[in-house]
């Protein structure tokens, strides 16, 4: 007979907001069998979430290419011929534009993303008017600008920014694997000033890049432990491109993405668990694992930034075919 895990022997007593996760804790939720493992993810989403309703968000690169950091898997590092265009900031109409046929197609949050290794404060400029202008469309915003200032990250408040995005990426232990041009503790920072100035915050990492269980796990415990957790979790399966150097990177098993959903699920409890990069590459069979095990938000259209994304079709087809529907705040 298996032996349960300690969090749940001992979970009537513990806040789930403010347990300290260890990382042989995490790492034994990883190991946990299959099945104890998505029914206990199962548990903790229907306890905060409606377990048919997923967020559907689309996200939109509104500067493509050039970028000064060196991320292994990014085809929009200027350190790799991945075959990228560079393209310059879209203007506020393109925006409003794109974000008004999201609307349309049932996103409820739209995402804008910038290869920078940071804004400078005209690029800064252009961004708040984005915000605005994708607010005044009653949608949910968000950004990804890499590395901000405490004043940039206030401006992007006072703007109506309601999350921002910075992934961790990874563990600390494998984070100099991947990349060299920034720290670890570059990315907490950010994450720090983002909160202080009272965004939501939305973070996550990348899985198949090669790292252990132990440094998936690391990944996790990173972000469970935050005080609080990120509001947004966004779980990316490592896409792999050409000219990048983690193309060549072996698959990672499905099973193993789907358990890192319901790990995710089951050390944030609250968070929306995001099935992000890599989903155009995985069957409806394994989409549909991942919402089993707790994952309650996608990216949605048919791009994302740079790679390809499940067209709107597909993605209906798949919500109707489970019986799941579009979020929508207040609803």
């Amino acid at each position: 007979m298996n032996t349960p895990h300690p969090y749940f022997a001992r979970r009537s007593s513990v806040s789930e907001t403010e347990h300290h996760w260890t990382l042989a804790e995490v790492e034994a939720l990883f190991n946990l069998p299959f099945s104890d493992l998505i029914y206990h993810a199962q548990q903790v989403h229907r306890a905060h979430f409606d377990p048919n309703s997923v967020q559907l968000s689309t996200l939109l690169s509104i500067k493509t290419g050039g970028c000064s950091e060196d991320c292994g898997y990014c085809p929009q590092s200027a350190f790799h011929n991945s075959g990228v265009e560079n393209q310059r900031m879209l203007d506020v109409s393109a925006v409003v534009k794109a974000a008004q046929a999201a609307k349309e197609c049932g996103a409820d949050r739209f995402c804008m993303g910038a290869a920078w290794r940071e804004p400078t404060e005209a690029d800064l400029d252009s961004v708040v008017d984005m915000v605005k202008a994708v607010r005044d469309l009653g949608m949910e915003t968000c950004a990804t600008l890499g590395m901000l200032t405490e004043s940039q990250a206030l401006r992007l408040k006072q703007a109506g920014l309601d999350y921002y995005n910075h992934n961790l990426d990874t563990s600390p232990e494998f984070y100099g694997s991947i990349i060299s041009t920034r720290d670890y503790q570059d990315r907490l920072d950010t994450l720090e000033r983002v909160r202080n100035a009272g965004m939501h915050v939305c973070s996550g990492g990348i899985v198949g890049m090669g790292e252990s269980l132990a440094e998936r796990a690391g990944l996790v415990m990173q972000l469970a432990n935050m005080q609080p957790y990120p509001e947004s979790v966004p779980i990316n399966h490592l896409v792999k491109v050409e000219g990048t150097p983690l193309s060549t990177q072996p698959d990672l098993d499905p099973l193993d993405f789907v358990r890192t959903i319901a790990v995710a699920r089951i050390t944030m409890p609250k968070a929306r668990v995001r099935l992000s990069a890599g989903r155009e590459q995985m069957s409806d069979a394994v989409q549909t694992l991942c919402f089993l095990a707790g994952a309650n938000s996608i990216f949605y259209g048919e791009q994302l930034l740079t790679t390809g994304n499940p067209d709107v079709e597909r993605d209906r087809a798949l919500l109707d075919k489970l019986g799941m529907y579009a979020y929508h705040e207040g609803h």
